[in-house]
């Protein structure tokens, strides 16, 4: 194959130009995420990207992902996954934002540069996955990220509209010798619903549990999806579709649920204490609700899928009797509760990363089982080697009593019915069915677990975000000097009180979180807190005022 980078140049003055007069923009947990109108010429610099870390991964399979997850509509994004479904490492994030801040006539320059200190082949074989949500300029975008690849001389394979969490998988499969399964949108969903068909076996009500959910799409891709696992569910679960032909997360979804603390719109009027599911635009994100006889809406987010993933987990490791070390991560923002249950009653250890899904996915690696989930609803299970060669050896050991065995095969079909490359709303969704299903739950059961604390997150506007730092997972402010200090003696006033800030990673502001026993001390906590922040860390604008919950 002869290779001559000057094409790489001539292709994007002629078809990807970029505008000078654009802004330097930054590769973050989400990958590069704009208006729609300013992402040709990184989605074409994307492709490119994807063609050398295919080959610096030793022509490994790399994924571009298009879409804005839950974003308004007239947003999109794109971001690669690496070979086993990871998120891009974070070493080429600065490259990804270096070749995407360089002007045209440096392109070719900062290509070169790329391979020579990666020591890239470009004779090399070079493999990318493409895929993109429903929004209406994907396509359109996608033809760039495929002219990048092609000026690379790679080659392409084309999803067309998937989920994020489907082209993770199809990646982590053909990376691994199909070991992880088909990479094909039927392979995904047999591998899902075998998995989940096979634990619920033929009686589909139990106890409190009710076979019946709604589901919110949000007008995204994962509506779609749905659509099409319902034709193959058989009735296993009946999965009423809402909001699934209008405009992607357009006061639905399930950032605008957990924003909002209400059911979205375009659901109809429900009895008390139906179960309802909202995911986000590209469906990596989920969370449950309802409302109750009195009108009153109640939210299960992240902390709640997790802490009942892994009581359900933690029982069947306990009855097959494996020895096997399980770990729950989470991030600062969790709530208090979910913690103290966690630690002390379900007796699994807690971690605390700072915010972002791969802190997240990366310290679950330390587990054998590691489980993982923002609040916003995004995340997953992880399985070591050990952990699965193990269960597997527990199914299959007749010095077990039938009851071990009969609980490892159980573990083995969990696993399966788990997306594990990363947050993943369908899978996450049916493991939460069958979780409930087993127990014999409604949502009201879940909800009685625990109690969360009354919580509040406040944003403060300030000249310089970079003035705060921060340290242990983003608990303790570092600077500016005395930040921390008063935080200390103000949380210290109210009964349960934990509070901390963070700057934003996108704009000049501050994040402010706080919870406390009763929702007037929350308030009053996150008020003091932030006139701290305003005071300390160069506020502009008008003071902070009483936050509402």
């Amino acid at each position: 194959m002869t290779f001559n980078l000057r094409q790489v140049y001539a292709f994007a003055r002629e078809y990807h130009q970029k505008r000078e007069a654009q802004k330097d923009v930054q590769y973050g947990t989400a990958g590069f995420r704009s208006h729609a109108d300013h992402l040709d010429y990184v989605m074409y610099r994307m492709g490119l990207l994807a063609v050398l870390r295919s080959r610096a991964k030793g022509s490994q399979v790399i994924g571009v992902m298009i879409t804005a997850s839950h974003n308004p509509e007239q947003d999109n994004g794109v971001k690669l996954i690496d070979p086993m479904g990871e998120m891009l490492e974070q070493r080429w994030e600065k490259l990804a934002t270096d070749l995407v801040n360089v002007s045209d006539v440096d392109l070719e320059a900062q290509v070169a540069k790329i391979c020579a200190d990666e020591g890239i082949d470009n004779n090399n074989p070079a493999k990318v996955y493409v895929g993109m949500d429903t929004r209406y300029h994907s396509p359109q975008l996608a033809k760039a990220v495929l002219n990048g690849v092609a000026a690379m001389k790679g080659s392409v394979r084309d999803f067309g509209i998937v989920t994020t969490p489907m082209l993770h998988y199809f990646v982590t499969c053909s990376n691994t010798d199909m070991a992880y399964g088909l990479p094909t949108e039927e392979g995904y969903m047999n591998k899902l619903l075998t998995a989940f068909k096979n634990i619920r076996g033929t009686s589909f009500e139990k106890g409190n549990y009710v076979n019946k959910v709604y589901y919110d799409g949000a007008n995204g891709v994962g509506s779609l999806k749905m659509l099409g696992f319902i034709k193959k569910l058989d009735g296993y679960l009946d999965v009423k579709v809402f909001n699934s032909n209008g405009k992607i997360n357009y006061n639905c979804g399930a950032d605008y649920v957990k924003t909002n603390q209400r059911a979205p719109e375009g659901m109809p009027e429900l009895e008390p204490n139906a179960r309802c599911v909202s995911v986000d635009g590209d469906a990596d994100r989920v969370v449950y609700y309802f409302t109750d006889e009195e009108g009153v809406f109640h939210l299960l987010d992240g902390d709640r899928i997790a802490t009942l993933i892994a009581g359900y987990l933690k029982d069947l490791v306990e009855k097959c009797g494996v020895e096997i070390e399980m770990g729950l991560v989470q991030t600062a923002y969790a709530n208090g509760a979910s913690t103290d249950y966690i630690m002390n009653q379900l007796k699994v250890p807690v971690a605390c990363v700072p915010t972002g899904v791969k802190h997240l996915h990366h310290k679950a690696l330390d587990y054998d089982i590691g489980v993982y989930f923002e609040a916003n609803g995004h995340g997953t299970i992880i399985y070591s080697t050990n952990a699965k060669a193990k269960i597997r050896a527990a199914s299959e050991d007749t010095a077990l009593t039938p009851e071990q065995r009969t609980a490892a095969k159980l573990l083995l079909r969990t696993i399966d019915l788990t997306n594990e490359t990363v947050g993943d709303a369908i899978s996450d969704m049916l493991l939460v069915e069958t979780v409930l299903h087993s127990k014999g739950w409604s949502l009201k059961d879940w909800l009685g677990t625990y109690t969360d604390l009354p919580n509040v997150l406040m944003k403060i506007k300030v000249e310089d975000r970079n003035v705060i730092t921060t340290t242990d997972a983003e608990r303790v402010c570092v600077t500016p000097a005395g930040v921390q200090d008063a935080i200390n003696e103000i949380v210290a006033k109210y009964n349960k009180g934990r509070s901390f800030v963070r700057p934003s990673g996108t704009e000049d502001v501050v994040r402010v979180y706080a919870e406390a026993v009763t929702k007037e001390n929350t308030l009053q906590l996150a008020l003091e807190v932030a006139n701290v922040v305003y005071d300390k860390a160069g506020g502009v604008g008008p003071r902070p005022e009483l936050p509402k919950i």
